[in-house]
């Protein structure tokens, strides 16, 4: 599914550019702040499009990776001094080898059973986590020591960040414009829109829902390693929240799942929407999650499919709807000057 067709890669160009001035225009740590977190979460919201929006796979345990990715980047800083952009690359190994352990029992469920399954899994690996205390500080969590510089992916102030969460965006929105434009991604929307039927075109399906775990798996260990030293602070509950997990896939759900700029659209509308509310309701106790949830049961039902392709549906049908007219209007009016 395409965004106006050969239009994405316009949209793609002026969505960067404009990204790459906001700082310039922007001189405020709380909007900063607001927009890293919107790039953020685009970003791991994209790594679940690719598996959940184009293979299918609704995944609610993808926040095992983004903590996978944390515990990484944040036990090789701290243990062995190891620079955060090396521990990336560890996260992204890591996370990919962990994606197929989980991927190859998973797949063989389908539906709900999938969904479940990825719920235990992520459970199991928090208990896990929780349990080392020795290796993992348990439930009291890590704290990254604030040693500012590019080495160690720590700064003063909001810009740097930014630009890195830009570029880890980047490198998400690359993968899954390439996916969409590859065989790949003809073959997982096969399976996604109907896999017995794939199957029996000789598609096959495991070897591509191996394909599409790794990938997302992997770009979501790298925004959890950027997320660790955004926060310089490490612990099981929130590396490894299921919260987390539903606020990404529904993120791209209301973007639009299965297109490349979705999760982009998603986290733009969303975010802020949340932080809005987290600051104007925070004195009254968990009105913001109740606004916020209303929000999203009106755009989830009435328009099921997401903002991107509900608009791409219009845009079309609008240029049907133009193309009949210019097609019909020069046979009515020899039509009339016939009755003249």
């Amino acid at each position: 599914m395409k965004f106006f067709g050969s239009k994405t890669n316009v949209s793609l160009a002026v969505f960067f550019l404009l990204a790459l001035i906001l700082p310039l225009l922007v001189d405020n740590k709380y909007y900063m702040n607001i927009f890293i977190l919107v790039l953020f979460f685009a970003g791991i919201s994209g790594s679940w499009n690719i598996l959940a929006g184009y293979s299918g796979q609704l995944s609610l345990g993808h926040s095992i990776f983004f903590g996978l990715g944390q515990y990484t980047s944040t036990l090789l800083l701290i243990k062995l001094g190891v620079s955060p952009w090396i521990g990336m690359l560890a996260a992204l190994v890591l996370c990919m080898i962990v994606g197929a352990l989980i991927g190859y029992p998973c797949f063989r469920l389908k539906g709900p059973f999938f969904t479940l399954a990825t719920l235990a899994f992520l459970e199991v690996i928090r208990l896990l986590v929780s349990y080392f205390k020795d290796f993992t500080s348990g439930a009291v969590g890590l704290n990254i020591p604030f040693k500012p510089g590019w080495g160690m992916m720590m700064f003063r102030g909001k810009e740097e960040y930014y630009y890195i969460a830009l570029g880890i965006l980047f490198v998400v929105l690359a993968v899954t414009y390439w996916i969409d434009r590859s065989k790949i991604g003809a073959y997982l929307i096969a399976i996604r829109e109907n896999e017995e039927a794939a199957e029996m075109l000789g598609i096959p399906i495991s070897r591509y829902k191996m394909y599409a775990v790794l990938i997302s798996s992997g770009l979501a260990g790298i925004t959890g390693v950027f997320y660790a030293q955004y926060l310089l602070f490490v612990e099981p509950a929130s590396a490894f929240d299921m919260n987390l997990s539903i606020q990404v896939a529904l993120i791209a759900i209301i973007g639009g799942m299965g297109t490349v700029l979705g999760p982009v659209i998603g986290a733009i509308l969303m975010v802020p929407l949340n932080e809005v509310l987290r600051s104007t309701f925070s004195g009254y106790n968990g009105l913001n999650f109740f606004i916020y949830g209303i929000v999203l049961i009106l755009v989830v039902s009435f328009i099921p499919n997401g903002i991107l392709p509900t608009i791409s549906d219009k845009y079309k049908s609008y240029k049907q709807r133009r193309k009949k007219a210019t097609e019909i209007a020069p046979n009515v009016q020899v039509e009339r000057r016939g009755r003249l």
